[in-house]
């Protein structure tokens, strides 16, 4: 397995991985190929893809916004989970989140997602009941729930 930087290239097959993946969530304009782009031209080095052969088999996007750090979307092939890719991904990412100086991370995760948080439990991600998450959506969005 080679874990490295996630790069535009990598679009198709991260996103069929992300398809492939139940429980998560993603829209038409930020997922989009060219919100990808966007994304990592603005965080580069901080998203990772792991492969074997030429497959992904994990993928992590990860960025920040100078104060804080967030993991957008994380996801293990199926086939390919309990074997450590997604933990050496996370670490990854975190470590270069901290080289950045970010010294806090949040991610959101549906409820329904006990397999996701779980992992995330595992990884030292605390669930924080005092907060209600808000959105606002400036442009008209499509939901892509998998």
């Amino acid at each position: 397995m080679n874990i490295r930087k996630m790069t535009i290239d990598d679009y198709d097959k991260v996103y069929a991985l992300w398809m492939s993946c139940k429980n998560m969530g993603f829209n038409n304009v930020d997922d989009s190929r060219e919100g990808i782009d966007k994304f990592l031209r603005r965080n580069p080095g901080c998203s990772f893809i792991a492969e074997e052969d030429d497959r992904i088999t994990g993928i992590v996007l990860a960025g920040h916004d100078g104060r804080r750090g967030y993991i957008y979307h994380a996801a293990v092939a199926e086939d390919m989970r309990g074997g450590g890719i997604g933990s050496k991904l996370v670490a990854k990412s975190l470590e270069a989140l901290k080289n950045e100086g970010i010294v806090k991370v949040a991610l959101l995760v549906f409820n329904r997602n006990e397999v996701g948080n779980a992992f995330w439990e595992k990884q030292g991600f605390k669930l924080r009941t005092d907060v209600a998450y808000r959105n606002k959506e400036l442009a008209e969005i499509i939901r892509i729930d998998t």
